[in-house]
């Protein structure tokens, strides 16, 4: 299994998105940890398996067939988002920003991956990143997925 490092914001104010982004729907066959979910962006499926929370995940992510994809879609019924993500460069890294729809609409979320704890500790967001949220469950996909946006 790989691991992924990866700091999690909402977004604050009005990220400098490209015109165009690519429709993503993801839902969640066991949500649990382990986390298995499938996902559909751009023309490519994946199942993919996490383990842990916070900064650092073990994760492991394979490519499947749209008939895999559709045949495993209906087992994610009550824990689906479906979002708009967009990628922006950020000082030399590239950061994914989330545009939720249906239940979600109106949540915003940015997420960076790194190659090490190091890098991911000495990043400074710009200004248009809001409240860190890595690591807090309730923003998790998964959690999104299953119980909408958190009451704060």
């Amino acid at each position: 299994m790989g691991t992924e490092i990866e700091r999690k914001f909402l977004v604050d104010g009005e990220p400098p998105l490209p015109a165009e982004g690519k429709a993503v729907r993801q839902g969640y066959i066991a949500p649990g940890d382990p986390e298995v979910r499938v996902r559909g962006m751009g023309g490519t499926h994946t199942i993919c398996v996490k383990t842990g929370s916070g900064l650092v995940r073990g994760e492991t992510e394979v490519e499947i067939s749209a008939d895999q994809f559709a045949a495993l879609w209906p087992t994610t019924e009550g824990a689906r988002v479906e979002k708009t993500r967009f990628k922006v460069d950020v000082g030399g890294v590239t950061a994914e920003v989330d545009v939720y729809e249906g239940a979600l609409a109106g949540l915003r979320t940015v997420e960076v991956e790194f190659a090490s704890l190091g890098e991911a500790d000495a990043f400074s967001p710009p200004a248009w990143f809001g409240r860190e949220v890595t690591g807090v469950d309730a923003y998790g996909n998964r959690n999104l997925a299953r119980h909408g946006v958190p009451a704060e």
